[in-house]
């Protein structure tokens, strides 16, 4: 701590990202990322914008991006003016925070989520309340309904972050319907593996955010791209934040691969069904070891096991080169979050850990 410091600084906890080792045949199943590679699509589009063209700005509003957006979501009504794009999804959370959550009101968000959520809440002075989830770890519609004026708007992955669980579009609307003066931001990084998305609402509820990523299930996670739907005033806002903070968020190869990712419909239904197989198959695998498994619709699992402690298996299958996901936090301090891998990858994780539950 520095006396250079401004008091908001010293009462930050910055989120802390997962660990990206620097360890020779690693198994790596600890970050969400995509088991495969961008499109080759994708690849191409970028390496056409690696010229000289480099020395020019992009492109500030990232056009040809948006407009593939909103090409994917026409049958959903969603226009051009209704899309958000920005440097990763935690860029446009963050500027959903500032512009449309800062009304001087707690927020509501699950007590057990994404741990960006608390860390933006302390960056822009926001209050806010967890929500304790159900004992099966669930988000309960009920929960965020009958708050009324007392609440300045509400925030959930769906699927929730790191649990996995799903909630299902009814209780997604329910919960808007119920909260029809507040911003409900829903955070959908993972919905692409077994979800329904909430952007078919938007034109329904002028109050709703759908924040999506390009990280996981289109496989750019190291390019850094996210984008929001929702109605054209709520976009409004992020434009106005983000144009008074950084006009140009989205570099001239981002703007391009994540078009060519975005257009490349048959690849990414190719890839997603990839991991939501190899999900399946790796959840069986593991109940079949004694692990409670929570039900997935992301590209991870949540799981553990009643006879082994969990900051041991972390530490022992990382001694094995495998590295998984183990939180401290006192709900959820003997589960561990594995990363869906290729089939391969599964196949050494198991291996490990029979070899560490003594069944073999």
């Amino acid at each position: 701590m520095s006396k250079f410091w401004s008091p908001i600084v010293s009462r930050l906890t910055p989120y802390t990202p997962g660990e990206q080792p620097k360890i020779a045949r690693l198994v790596k199943l600890n970050t969400n990322e995509s088991p495969y590679g961008p499109s080759p699509l994708a690849l191409q589009a970028i390496a056409r914008e690696v010229s000289d063209s480099l020395r020019l700005y992009p492109n500030p509003d990232a056009e040809p991006l948006k407009q593939a957006i909103a090409r994917r979501h026409a049958a959903d009504g969603v226009s051009v003016r209704e899309v958000f794009v920005g440097n990763g999804s935690d860029e446009v959370l963050a500027h959903a925070f500032h512009a449309l959550l800062q009304h001087g009101k707690p927020i509501l968000f699950p007590d057990i989520t994404y741990s960006f959520y608390p860390t933006y809440a302390g960056l822009y002075q926001v209050e806010y309340r967890a929500v304790p989830l159900a004992e099966d770890f669930t988000l309960r519609s009920e929960d965020y309904l009958g708050h009324g004026q007392a609440i300045g708007g509400i925030i959930f992955p769906n699927p929730n972050a790191p649990t996995g669980c799903l909630l299902g579009l009814a209780d997604v609307e329910r919960i808007l319907q119920g909260n029809p003066e507040r911003v409900v931001v829903v955070d959908e990084a993972y919905i692409d593996f077994g979800g329904q998305s909430a952007i078919p609402l938007v034109q329904r509820y002028p109050n709703l955010l759908v924040v999506q990523t390009l990280s996981k299930s289109r496989a750019l996670a190291g390019m850094r791209v996210g984008f929001a739907v929702g109605h054209a005033d709520l976009i409004d806002a992020l434009e106005r934040v983000k144009n008074s903070f950084n006009s140009y968020p989205l570099d001239r190869p981002a703007i391009a691969g994540a078009t060519a990712a975005i257009e490349d419909e048959d690849y990414f239904r190719k890839t997603c069904n990839m991991v939501i197989a190899s999900r399946t198959a790796l959840a069986a695998q593991l109940a079949g070891l004694g692990f409670q498994v929570l039900p997935s619709a992301a590209n991870f699992l949540f799981v553990r096991h009643p006879q082994h402690d969990a900051a041991q298996l972390a530490a022992a299958l990382r001694a094995d080169g495998i590295i998984v996901r183990h939180f401290k936090s006192e709900r959820i301090s003997q589960f561990l979050r594995i990363t869906i891998g290729t089939d391969e990858d599964c196949g050494v994780l198991v291996e490990a850990l029979r070899r560490h539950l003594g069944q073999q």
